[in-house]
């Protein structure tokens, strides 16, 4: 008998844009532009952030306000609702529960496991916690230790543990050099061809 199947996906880039380069479009600051795909190192790129906010003075409030006028990638919402007719499905994400609110209402609600931030009471960010480190890889050993059949589809450097704990993995629009560098895991254009790769995959119908 086949194992049931879960499906573990990265937000921003497959199902929602960067929060972080929205924000750097709205305050016109470029180190804000600066991903996982630039610096795959995660606390140097927080750093980096970091500074930035309390330099620019930013603060939380600043942060939600441009989220607010997020919206998920076109195709997005029908591809995640089509995907949890067929199986589980959990968002394995680096951003923080602080910040997603507007989007996981707009995906409708579904699970998600990030990471949290230290606000102070004037709004200030003090620091990032990592719910765990390398929690992505992490998230899916123990839902394959469950017995479970687990895919999974991300677009950086950030995600490359979780595509290889995977027992399949897929990028989805990734910059040509990580793809090219990674030719283990098949490259989707699109919401419809990661569908099919996931379908063909995990045995769903």
């Amino acid at each position: 008998m086949q194992s049931p199947v879960v499906v573990c996906l990265d937000m921003e880039g497959v199902l929602t844009p960067e929060i972080w380069l929205e924000l750097s479009e709205k305050t016109g600051l470029d180190d804000l532009k600066v991903t996982t795909r630039d610096i795959p190192d995660y606390d140097e790129l927080m750093q980096l952030r970091l500074e930035v906010l309390s330099r620019q003075k930013i603060g939380i409030a600043d942060i939600r306000a441009v989220v607010e006028t997020m919206k998920p990638l076109d195709g997005a919402v029908e591809f995640l609702a089509r995907l949890r007719e067929r199986c589980q499905v959990i968002i394995l994400s680096d951003t923080y529960y602080e910040l997603v609110g507007p989007l996981m209402k707009q995906l409708h609600y579904p699970t998600i496991f990030c990471h949290t931030l230290d606000v102070d009471d004037a709004g200030r960010i003090r620091n990032y916690v990592l719910r765990q480190k390398d929690q992505k890889r992490h998230a899916v050993a123990a839902v394959k230790r469950l017995e479970f059949r687990v895919l999974a589809a991300g677009d950086s450097h950030n995600d490359l543990s979780m595509l290889h704990e995977a027992d399949a993995g897929f990028f989805f629009r990734p910059p040509e050099a990580i793809g090219a560098e990674y030719p283990q895991f098949p490259v989707t254009r699109s919401h419809p061809e990661l569908m099919r790769h996931l379908v063909s995959a995990g045995g769903l119908s």
